[in-house]
């Protein structure tokens, strides 16, 4: 999802309610739980799980008198969102994903499990980030911008090949544009995460992966990979000196995403506000603040019908890249 500035700014004034009022709101609104769960379907290490663990350490004591985080990874993250949708709505289990399980799998799966709109309640944004392209030791050091590596590929068709956190995924769908732009077929090799992805990279397994910039950024400062572009309509302020893939050539290629916090479905809307209210107060704290940009992730709250509203957009927009790609995930 591109972000227009209008939305932008949207949700940055979304985000700036005082955390005080926020903590105020929470408590006034229901009794506390005795515990709470955040679910995210991505292994442990990567942005998903900094989102979740450092919204569920900030959910005492408002919210719940402890809570924990649950990394069901598998099937590209799904399981973690029917697991999710199959609990009591309560607002005891609630469910951290990023965009793309909800706003693209509907346009490469014939039968999901799951309905994103009728199964999930939204609840906040937690975090907007962009993606980045990245390349491990098993390219030469010289290859330095994605345009260098697309040409090195060409040369050598059994090296055009990444991986990315997940099958149908946005970074799955970046890497095949990037490569159809170079005019290559780049072969993809799905994870259950951007972590075990990387591993692999600098490892030498794969030559490049496609995964948020944040997965990166230790990585590329322990100068074991290479940072080749990012996907934002402007340089991330986590890797200011890599060019965007705008900048690079590929004019249609700016895409940002977010994580959302969602609950079961029919879940009260007392529930949803005094975890909404939680969520965003925690996200106006400093050291929330600092612990998500250290990786790559930019703190940021909504509404609950601001998060059902850029749903409903980045679900209309990724129908036709879908479509023009041509993939499907039961094929």
């Amino acid at each position: 999802m591109m972000f227009s500035a209008s939305r932008r700014r949207l949700m940055q004034a979304a985000a700036l309610l005082p955390a005080t009022a926020a903590w105020d709101i929470a408590r006034a609104q229901g009794a506390v739980l005795e515990s709470a769960r955040v679910v995210n379907g991505f292994a442990a290490g990567g942005t998903a799980d900094a989102v979740s663990r450092r919204i569920a350490e900030k959910l005492h004591p408002a919210y719940a008198n402890a809570a924990f985080v649950e990394n069901r990874t598998g099937a590209s993250g799904q399981i973690a969102i029917q697991y999710v949708k199959s609990q009591p709505a309560d607002g005891a289990t609630m469910l951290l994903t990023p965009m793309s399980m909800l706003g693209i799998y509907p346009h490469t799966y014939k039968k999901l499990s799951y309905d994103p709109v009728a199964d999930l309640t939204p609840v906040s944004i937690g975090s907007v980030f962009d993606y980045g392209f990245a390349v491990g030791p098993s390219v030469p050091d010289r290859i330095r911008t994605v345009p260098e590596y697309l040409a090195w590929c060409k040369g050598r068709p059994e090296r055009a090949a990444f991986g990315s956190p997940a099958a149908g995924s946005s970074p799955h769908f970046i890497g095949i544009l990037l490569g159809r732009a170079g005019g290559i077929e780049m072969t993809h090799v799905a994870y259950r995460g951007s972590q075990p992805a990387i591993l692999d990279m600098i490892g030498g397994q794969i030559p490049a992966v496609s995964g948020p910039v944040g997965e990166f950024i230790q990585y590329v400062q322990a100068g074991k990979c290479r940072l080749l572009g990012v996907s934002g309509a402007k340089r991330s302020r986590f890797a200011p000196g890599t060019p965007t893939l705008v900048e690079q050539g590929f004019k249609d290629l700016a895409f940002s995403e977010w994580y959302g916090f969602f609950l079961p479905a029919k879940a009260a809307p007392d529930t949803v506000q005094k975890l909404n209210g939680t969520i965003r107060a925690a996200l106006a704290q400093r050291d929330t603040i600092d612990g998500l940009a250290a990786m790559g992730l930019e703190a940021q709250g909504s509404t609950p019908e601001q998060l059902a509203a850029a749903l409903k957009s980045d679900t209309e927009r990724w129908r036709g890249i879908v479509k023009t790609i041509g993939f499907s995930a039961d094929t």
